[in-house]
């Protein structure tokens, strides 16, 4: 599934989301509203990794996504 996909059901995957990253709040995830660079920046601030880390993350989170 490619980003723009992910984008549009991002409702549907939030769930999906709060799975792999367990931190991340109702609210957050609203904020973040499927943009990946939002995703990545609180990946960053909850989790307290790089930005490459939070890429690397996002990059298999989304191989794995059908």
């Amino acid at each position: 599934m490619n980003w723009d996909q992910i984008e549009g059901n991002w409702k549907q995957l939030k769930g999906q989301v709060k799975e792999q990253w367990g931190k991340l709040t109702d609210d957050h995830l609203d904020v973040i509203a499927g943009k990946r660079n939002q995703l990545a920046g609180k990946i960053q601030e909850t989790y307290g990794v790089t930005k490459e880390k939070a890429e690397e993350e996002i990059s298999e989170w989304e191989k794995n996504q059908k």
